[in-house]
């Protein structure tokens, strides 16, 4: 059962939520379906996609474009609504990504592509370039537009949004994601 926004998850709730599942926000012909790595233990308690605070997704969607106003977790369904979606390459909850094994990521890169073919959304954003390295055997991969894609699925490599990626500012990280909202209304299908 989802916890209200405003409330916390208790230490007990984290620690229950280990290896837990949440269903993903997910619909046919998304305009962008968003993949996280995993969930973390905060979204496997609330029920909802990057719900530990210091997670800079929702605020990097807003101020790329993505949304007409913030949104928090525990409105992830509205994404719908706006052709967004999101899922993960492992659906297990952790304390942290690197908890996974290898196999686990190729694992769920093989159920991704599944995903995707009955899904079709118009672009895939993997949020993790090592998880999408791990995931589909891509290990010089960088981030941005993928030369290979998925069926008529175009792929994109984005930053993780975790607070924990020091490497890229909330800036920054917006920054990426409105390079690939541009390019997705660009041409109402991507640019290729």
């Amino acid at each position: 059962m989802a916890k209200a926004p405003s409330t916390r998850p208790t230490a007990a709730e984290l620690a229950a939520a280990q290896d837990k599942t949440i269903d993903d926000v997910i619909a046919p012909g998304l305009r962008v379906l968003f993949c996280g790595i995993n969930p973390g233990l905060w979204s496997g308690a609330t029920g909802h996609h990057f719900a530990r605070p210091g997670n800079r997704f929702w605020p990097a969607l807003f101020r790329s474009g993505f949304t007409p106003r913030p949104v928090r977790p525990d409105e992830q369904d509205e994404l719908l609504r706006w052709g967004l979606g999101i899922t993960n390459v492992a659906p297990r909850t952790t304390a942290k990504a690197d908890e996974l094994t290898p196999e686990e990521l190729r694992a769920g890169g093989r159920a991704l592509v599944e995903r995707v073919a009955r899904y079709r959304p118009r672009v895939l954003a993997v949020l993790g370039i090592g998880a999408y390295r791990t995931a589909f055997g891509r290990p010089r991969t960088t981030v941005g537009r993928q030369p290979e894609s998925l069926g008529d699925t175009e792929v994109w490599v984005l930053p993780n949004p975790s607070g924990l990626n020091a490497h890229y500012t909330l800036d920054a990280l917006a920054a990426e994601f409105r390079a690939l909202r541009e390019a997705v209304e660009c041409t109402g299908r991507s640019a290729r």
